[in-house]
């Protein structure tokens, strides 16, 4: 029994390690998967394909550099076509890289996968695979940008740069497209195995022209999204850090020519009430001495002014003359003058 389970091996033991074709098509495999695939790319066996395909690359990656496969004296004729496939790792695992979806590492992440691309078009351009122009380092942006801030204000965009640039965008969109059509024409050749060593050479050759079109746009994103997360990163710190004592407020003052002016005019505003509004009108109420206007007057006086104007009907129903010939004179008075005429005061 001790002998069998000494025997036995996981399924991860008993395989053989993988050779390096192996570990380049399946990890070239898992790229196709996650980028064709309908589902979130955040989901979690998306993550663990995209992970699984670093890994792979990775090691393939190791192994290239201990076997010593490419040299910056060689040319491109001297690379066999067995290894100019292996010259796409760099690609693969900066494009897989990208697809990480982890917020709190997405600065590192984008940072990481900028190196690869860039690792990847400097050894195309060491074997001039295409004509290209390589973007800027980190460090040579940084510094282009600390030499704007110092310079003052941005300057404005050059105008005939961003027609130059827009225009070679075109045209590697339009390569890239080409570049596809003719990899689906010959890609079911190679895949059989039916395909000899000429064609196999342009299929290897076109798609390392693809991923370097892919490559440069992929920098250009890294960038802008790299400014992005520079700075929301220095925001989150500012605001993290302890917010300086807030000093007391200072008391109000007013300024004034001299001390015996502040002596004789005081602060310079008009002193406090004494009274509430509602002690004011009821001082004022006593005196009789509110105003008509907009104030509610008592139940007294409308008691008053109520039976005062019964007086004046019983006068009128008994014929009282001197009743009877005021309402006449002020009948004939309304009749042939507009109301409100003679009011000068509030001109109505």
């Amino acid at each position: 029994m001790a002998a069998a389970e000494s025997t036995s091996l996981s399924p991860s033991q008993s395989e053989e390690p993988l050779k390096l074709s192996d570990l380049l098509d399946r990890g070239w495999k898992l790229y196709g998967e996650v980028d064709t695939t309908n589902d979130h790319i955040a989901a979690t066996h998306i993550q663990v394909k995209i992970k699984r395909g670093i890994t792979q690359l990775e090691e393939a990656t190791r192994m290239v550099a201990q076997l010593d496969l490419f040299s910056r004296n060689e040319e491109l004729e001297e690379v066999a076509t067995t290894d100019l496939k292996y010259l796409m790792l760099p690609a693969l695992l900066g494009a897989l890289t990208m697809k990480q979806v982890n917020l709190a590492k997405r600065l590192e992440q984008v940072q990481i996968a900028r190196c690869y691309f860039l690792d990847f078009l400097k050894r195309c351009k060491e074997y001039n695979i295409s004509k290209f122009e390589l973007p800027n380092t980190n460090e040579n942006s940084a510094g282009t940008l600390e030499e704007e801030s110092a310079n003052g204000p941005p300057k404005p965009p050059d105008l005939i740069a961003m027609a130059t640039v827009r225009a070679a965008k075109i045209e590697r969109y339009n390569q890239r497209k080409d570049t596809e059509a003719k990899l689906s024409e010959i890609k079911a050749a190679v895949d059989s195995g039916q395909a000899d060593d000429e064609i196999v050479r342009d299929f290897y050759l076109l798609n390392l022209r693809k991923w370097i079109a892919v490559s440069l746009e992929e920098i250009e994103s890294i960038d802008q999204e790299m400014e992005i997360l520079t700075r929301m990163d220095v925001l989150q710190q500012s605001s993290a850090e302890p917010s300086q004592s807030k000093r007391p407020p200072m008391k109000p003052f007013i300024l004034t020519k001299d001390a015996v002016q502040a002596r004789v005019f005081g602060a310079g505003y008009p002193s406090l009430p004494t009274m509430s509004v509602d002690e004011w009108y009821e001082q004022h109420r006593k005196k009789n001495a509110l105003p008509d206007q907009g104030i509610p007057r008592s139940a007294e006086d409308v008691d008053a002014e109520e039976r005062e104007q019964e007086e004046k009907e019983k006068r009128v129903e008994n014929d009282d003359e001197e009743a009877l010939q005021k309402a006449r004179d002020w009948d004939n008075w309304k009749d042939t003058h507009r109301r409100g005429y003679g009011n000068r005061k509030n001109m109505g």
